[in-house]
């Protein structure tokens, strides 16, 4: 429910702010007084359409189901439209694009004009239909639900095995890919501080021969030892010390002699051949490490596309049988479907009777199962489709829906008409009156009208006045409600006979 709007400097209105009753809002005042331009501006304001009012502002409570990803929304929601330049949209002080706007609110808020021929597709036909039989029964409501959940489940996985399908088309190739980049990682069968070791012992092989020859130089010392004894002994001094080093030092020397030799014996093309190896996947791969995580993560994907083949198999006998669910479950709808058409059709021929519009029969086709079942849903107007009723009366018609599918305590949102009773005769605007008094029972009515049978059932009626090039807005007490009907019926000059008549449709609203 819209509970308030705000706009400034919008052509003739400097300043507008208005306040909103639940069921059936009116607008009436004279041709050019500015009434389409606000009600134009409450639907810009919702990201609906255009208009050059500087500033707008609208609050509404939130619809059920209504969030918006990434942005916070109260119970009561605040949009603002400002135009300097360019225009911005706002969310509760968030700013938002106004075309996702525009998109999330489209649901809970509805325009019908003349210059709409939209809403009677099947897809809204079926929708009306559903919300009128699920009033009757409960088990529907119910079994509609059931259905839903099915089928999304059921697309869920019929998206999947399509996607096992497109991914077989490519799988021997892909499949012959991984085998060859994991047989090439195990072909060389890394180790992880391998390439490290190696470089190492590359390293002291190029030194070989320098170590060979500095052994040989520095055992030369080992000819000196007995001498240095000598003088120990012939000074009296303890040489113990010096016999333990060069203990120590034939030791190591000894080592590094072994050493040496093992390295002579070393396979130095094998080891030049495994660090070429080596380099080969670490150029490619960045690291050991990375080339053998690289391993594992084609070796998951092999062993993930060779189970697609039993993946298909386990889908396909799921889908079988969720389809023959779903049909069964779709069929049972549309039995249900069918009766309460029949219905719906015997409550709508007295409301088009006397909107002097043709009978309707709804006709159904079955097609392929969709989220709303396997019906497909037509109007047949004694041998003629929709298309064939003018602006007015396809509005009418779709008014009339509205009105017979909506159910006793039910919450439609909001729903704007645009001069719906404009050129229309007596009966037909009483007709009309009545069907949207109706509908605002459960759904907020905004309406311009120039007929007094509508504006006399409003809840809160505004009057839209021009003085000179100024415009502006008033909503009306009973007094001032029953002048304006007064001049809707009379004329700027109303008789006797026109407030009469005007205070009559007031006691009968």
């Amino acid at each position: 429910m819209i509970r308030r709007f705000y706009l400034r400097d919008l052509l003739g209105f400097d300043e507008a702010e208005l306040e909103f009753a639940p069921g059936l809002n009116v607008f009436t005042g004279p041709s050019g007084a500015g009434k389409s331009l606000l009600m134009d501006a409450m639907r810009a304001t919702l990201g609906r359409g255009n208009t050059e009012a500087a500033l707008c502002e609208l609050e509404f409570d939130r619809p059920a189901g209504l969030t918006i990803e990434g942005y916070e929304l109260d119970e009561s929601v605040a949009v603002k439209m400002v135009r300097k330049g360019r225009t911005s949209y706002y969310v509760d002080g968030q700013k938002i694009p106004k075309k996702l706007l525009g998109s999330l609110l489209e649901g809970h808020f509805r325009h019908l004009s003349v210059r709409d021929t939209g809403g009677l597709e099947s897809d809204r036909l079926l929708g009306m239909l559903d919300r009128y039989g699920a009033a009757r029964d409960g088990d529907y409501a119910r079994e509609l639900d059931e259905y839903a959940w099915r089928y999304r489940r059921y697309r869920k996985e019929r998206e999947r095995y399509e996607a096992i399908l497109e991914r077989r088309r490519e799988r021997d190739e892909r499949i012959e890919f991984l085998r060859f980049e994991i047989e090439r990682i195990d072909a060389v069968s890394p180790q992880e501080g391998e390439y490290e070791e190696l470089l190492q012992v590359k390293q002291r092989l190029s030194r070989l021969d320098r170590i060979a020859e500095a052994i040989e130089r520095a055992s030369g010392i080992f000819e000196l030892e007995s001498a240095v004894d000598e003088v120990f002994e012939l000074m009296g001094k303890d040489g113990g010390w010096f016999s333990d080093a060069m203990n120590q030092l034939r030791a190591q020397f000894e080592e590094i002699s072994d050493e040496a030799e093992e390295l002579s014996e070393t396979d130095v093309e094998g080891i030049l051949d495994r660090l070429e190896a080596l380099s080969s996947l670490i150029r490619r791969h960045g690291s050991v490490a990375e080339a053998l995580a690289y391993r594992e993560e084609k070796a998951r994907e092999l062993e993930e596309l060779e189970r697609l083949e039993e993946d298909q198999s386990a889908l396909e006998r799921f889908l079988s049988d969720e389809e023959e669910a779903l049909r069964g479950e779709a069929a049972a709808i549309g039995r249900k479907r069918r009766r309460f058409v029949r219905e719906l059709e015997s409550e709508l021929a007295p409301m088009l009777e006397r909107l002097r519009l043709p009978g309707v029969r709804f006709e159904f086709e079955t097609v392929e199962l969709g989220p709303l079942g396997n019906d497909r849903m037509e109007i047949d107007l004694q041998g003629s489709s929709a298309r064939t009723l003018s602006g007015g009366e396809f509005n009418r018609l779709r008014l009339a829906l509205l009105a017979a599918t909506q159910s006793e305590g039910e919450q439609g949102g909001v729903i704007f008409l645009d001069e719906i009773d404009a050129n229309v005769s007596g009966d037909e605007s009483i007709a009309i009156a009545e069907m949207i008094a109706r509908l605002a029972q459960g759904t907020q009515v905004f309406a311009i009208s120039h007929q007094p049978h509508l504006s006399a059932r409003a809840d809160r009626h505004f009057l839209v006045l021009k003085e000179g090039e100024a415009s502006r807005v008033e909503a009306l007490d009973e007094a001032g409600q029953i002048a304006e009907l007064a001049r809707i019926v009379g004329g700027e000059h109303p008789a006797a006979e026109a407030e009469a008549f005007a205070r009559k449709l007031r006691s009968e609203r």
